[in-house]
């Protein structure tokens, strides 16, 4: 196997048995920071190839987005043959990610108890939907665990229906906690040589990740509902009109409003006991909104994103994705790289980290379906050195 990368987790192998969202993001992180992947897929593929449109060629963008940086092996698992190749491929890897069913690997000898038996400096990372107790039947959608969590009770105007959010949510962040997860267990490998069963699942994710609205239930009682956009407990944190486009506005202390007073030229307004600290400028956010709006309604939203960003106070313009793309950009980010050389180069997003020593890498474009299998069949059936076989 290639090992000729220098990121921060060169030398480790990851046997991926994931697919969709969650787990393929997951792994594609790791293959950015050097890590070799392995990407098994059944005869059909991974669904998301056939997520379409969007395409680049006859190609699925959603595919594209999260599985640069892998190899792929095509096997079909109920074939003892490739079930025995699935085995190998597991024995040899540092780490193993999977999002089947709990339970659902058992069959073909690759549970996390099969795995550590031949493996046992494994890391072995499962995610589900709803964990493996009494969850572990309940198939895992982000849509699903949106509704269930309470998420969707959050989205939307207060008399309007609940809304999902525009990205699986969810799925990324629980593919980023399996990310932290497997680092951590390898430390834990590091300093013991022992492997462990690293669990996520979405709806955890979820209840962690809506973090003040999950506080304001665990620890004051209080079940939070959809306030549009506005912010339960900060003001102004919101949205508000400008001459032409709406333009976030996000004073979250004394400070911050106080200078954004100052620019709209409202300078008795912080000293109002209305608003004069956080807590007044909520419990009167129906008083303040129409005095800010009225002195935003004299210039547009980038005129005053450019003055209010030059003394500190936090706004934005609501951009669509092409212009989140260029403020990018403009702030030096670099947001696309390029994976892949000649008819397969493709555009991709940067990895979010960045690291001065051992940056990440985008060695290979998203892989074919069984792109490699001939070489990953051939390694896997030599005996590796040290081996008796």
């Amino acid at each position: 196997m290639d090992n000729s990368a220098a990121g921060p987790l060169t030398g480790l192998l990851v046997a991926d048995f994931s697919r969709v969202l969650a787990g393929p993001y997951a792994t594609m992180l790791l293959a950015d920071l050097g890590a070799e992947v392995v990407k098994v897929e059944g005869p059909q593929g991974d669904e998301t190839r056939t997520w379409m449109p969007p395409v680049r060629g006859d190609v699925s963008t959603y595919y594209l987005g999260i599985n640069r940086g892998k190899r792929s092996i095509a096997l079909d698992l109920r074939d003892e043959a490739d079930a025995v190749l699935a085995r190998e491929l597991a024995a040899r890897a540092d780490i193993l990610i999977e999002n089947f069913k709990p339970g659902g690997l058992a069959k073909y000898g690759l549970d996390y108890a099969s795995v550590r038996a031949a493996n046992p400096g494994s890391v072995y990372a499962s995610i589900s939907g709803f964990g493996s107790g009494e969850g572990r039947h309940v198939p895992g959608y982000d849509l699903m665990v949106q509704a269930i969590s309470g998420l969707m009770s959050l989205t939307g105007d207060p008399d309007g229906p609940p809304y999902r959010a525009g990205i699986s949510v969810f799925d990324v962040m629980a593919g980023n906690h399996a990310v932290i997860g497997i680092l951590a267990a390898l430390r834990h490998r590091d300093a013991t040589g022992e492997g462990q069963h690293v669990e996520v699942n979405l709806l955890s994710s979820a209840l962690t990740g809506l973090v003040n609205h999950s506080s304001a239930y665990a620890a004051g009682g209080v079940v939070p509902y959809r306030m549009g956009n506005a912010h339960p407990s900060v003001f102004p944190y919101e949205p508000l009109p400008t001459a032409d486009n709406d333009l976030i506005v996000a004073a979250a202390n004394d400070g911050q409003f106080r200078r954004l007073c100052e620019v709209l030229d409202l300078p008795d307004v912080p000293d109002d006991p209305r608003f004069a600290r956080n807590a007044d400028r909520t419990k009167n956010r129906e008083e303040l909104r129409p005095v800010l709006i009225e002195r935003l309604a004299t210039r547009g939203a980038v005129e005053w994103f450019e003055a209010l960003t030059k003394v500190g106070v936090p706004c934005g313009p609501i951009n669509t994705i092409d212009g989140g793309f260029a403020m990018a950009e403009r702030f030096g980010l670099d947001p696309i790289v390029e994976v892949g050389e000649g008819d397969r180069a493709v555009p991709t997003t940067r990895h979010p980290i960045r690291f001065s020593a051992t940056p990440a890498a985008y060695r290979l474009p998203p892989p074919e379906l069984d792109e490699h299998g001939a070489e990953l069949r051939a390694w896997l059936t030599t005996p590796e050195e040290g081996d008796d076989g």
